[in-house]
């Protein structure tokens, strides 16, 4: 079967807008939790995220198309357009059909969804914009990266929660391997940051309350982690056959060589403690990539700052990887990031791929306190250089969807 390489890359954070701020940003240790500014979050008992900072969709496309998207749809466009340029591709009739989108999300349209329904009962029905549906809907990130570059092969929007962006790459290897299309753009994306859903995740617990220190709010595997911090971008890249690759020239980052999916089948925002099914999904992801366990050299983590899902991705990793995993380098960005649910995944993706390019593991930052639970290398504060030539990444999701991808140097 074909082999599947990486040749373009791009993203939008909340420490960058592009790769190469993102990526620079990151090796640095910045933070890009702040008070929320898209509304005002007095109101809110959580009132920090990581937002996207500075972004203009008018820079990214036209503003008659800008005003039919929901944010998190110009997030795939910009994001998606970066990937594209750094890859080099031209995108013509004549190879379109070749061309697929496997652009995931978390939950799609979230802005629009909240703003027309004030709509509704604020100003009554005739106020409803008739682009609603068309926005809302999941499957339009994916769908406006059709359509504004021109591609007419398969065109997918899976909604997998906090795995969307990592299940994105899987899928994708799948369709390039079995010759359904040459070129991947594959992501995910996500932009919720509604008083709404800060709201619904503050009342479950689940995010971090130090809304006087949001810079060290986001603490992965730290003992003193409180919960994930809310956020928002896009992390896509360009996935190709080698075929297609070699056959135009292309540079290549990376191969992606395989990966995998399990289901916790357990609750609906916890984890199994015994991490037993996202263990599966490594183990599984080694198995269908012909990777052996002891080759993995980093694992960009879920590690998203909650009690119990850093101590079961911990205890997930020891169990996959036995000894070997108080060898491997295991760092989460999303200290620096913040988590940003569907898009989670893309962005690590996207990190793991430049470990392997730029010989380097990013830190997990605000790491001071261990906690005997969490006891593998997180790469503590600082970057870290050494050789990578195998990254796992890992993005789990509520409702137990657990997605595992697998990437190594090209040679």
């Amino acid at each position: 079967m074909q082999r599947v390489v990486v040749t373009g890359l791009g993203a939008l954070t909340p420490i960058g807008n592009d790769v190469e701020t993102f990526w620079t940003n990151l090796l640095a240790g910045t933070c890009g939790v702040a008070r929320i500014t898209e509304f005002d979050p007095s109101p809110l008992p959580v009132q920090i995220a990581g937002e996207v900072k500075g972004f203009d969709p008018k820079q990214y496309m036209d503003p008659k198309s800008a005003r039919r998207m929901d944010r998190y749809a110009q997030f795939a466009v910009a994001a998606a357009g970066e990937a594209l340029r750094d890859s080099g591709i031209e995108i013509d009739p004549e190879q379109s059909e070749r061309i697929a989108v496997m652009m995931n999300t978390g939950g799609g349209g979230i802005l629009t969804l909240t703003r027309e329904v004030r709509n509704y009962y604020d100003k009554g029905p005739e106020r409803v914009s008739p682009f609603f549906i068309p926005m809302f809907a999941p499957n339009m990130a994916a769908a406006q990266v059709s359509l504004t570059y021109g591609v007419h092969g398969p065109v997918r929007g899976s909604v997998a929660a906090c795995a969307a962006g990592a299940q994105a790459f899987v899928d994708s290897w799948h369709l390039l391997r079995r010759g359904e299309a040459d070129v991947v753009i594959a992501g995910g994306t996500e932009a919720g940051m509604d008083p709404v859903s800060v709201a619904a995740f503050a009342n479950m617990h689940a995010l971090s309350r130090r809304n006087d220190d949001p810079q060290r709010a986001s603490r992965p595997f730290d003992a003193e982690r409180d919960g994930f911090v809310f956020a928002e971008g896009c992390g896509a890249m360009i996935l190709e056959t080698e075929e297609h690759a070699r056959a135009r020239g292309a540079r290549i980052y990376a191969e992606l060589v395989g990966g995998a999916m399990t289901a916790d089948a357990f609750h609906l925002t916890a984890p199994v403690a015994d991490g037993t099914y996202t263990m599966r999904a490594m183990k599984n992801a080694l198995e269908a990539s012909c990777t052996n366990a002891e080759e993995i050299a980093h694992i960009s983590a879920h590690g998203t700052s909650t009690p119990l899902g850093d101590k079961a991705e911990t205890v997930a990793i020891k169990r996959a990887f036995g000894e070997h995993a108080q060898r491997i380098a295991v760092s989460s960005i999303k200290g620096a990031v913040g988590h940003l649910v569907g898009a989670a995944g893309g962005v690590a993706g996207v990190a793991a791929i430049r470990s392997i390019t730029d010989s380097v593991v990013p830190p997990t930052i605000n790491y001071e306190y261990p906690d005997p639970d969490c006891d593998l290398d997180y790469v503590p504060n600082v970057a870290r250089e050494m050789k990578v030539d195998a990254a796992m990444v890992n993005a789990f999701g509520f409702g137990g969807q657990n997605a595992v991808a697998i990437f190594k140097r090209y040679v």
